[in-house]
């Protein structure tokens, strides 16, 4: 076997190919860490409503389980 990969027919999938073979010496661009993202999405539903008074939460919950139920 060749040490060449096969080029993509797409086009778009083919410009990619020329890129990634034209930038492979560089360093790979690296991901922000995401981690504590999750912790904070965790938080903050119970953070909102504890500001919320019983009577907002109970709208609110209303309002999201009619648009849960809602029929397209």
């Amino acid at each position: 076997m060749t040490d060449k990969p096969k080029r993509p027919r797409d086009a778009n999938q083919l410009a990619k190919f020329i890129v990634d073979l034209a930038t492979e010496d560089e360093e790979p661009v690296h991901e922000p860490d995401t981690s504590g993202q999750r912790k904070g999405g965790l938080k903050g539903g119970k953070a909102k409503a504890r500001l919320l008074t019983p009577e907002q939460r109970s709208e609110a919950a209303q309002i999201a389980a009619a648009a849960r139920w809602k029929k397209d």
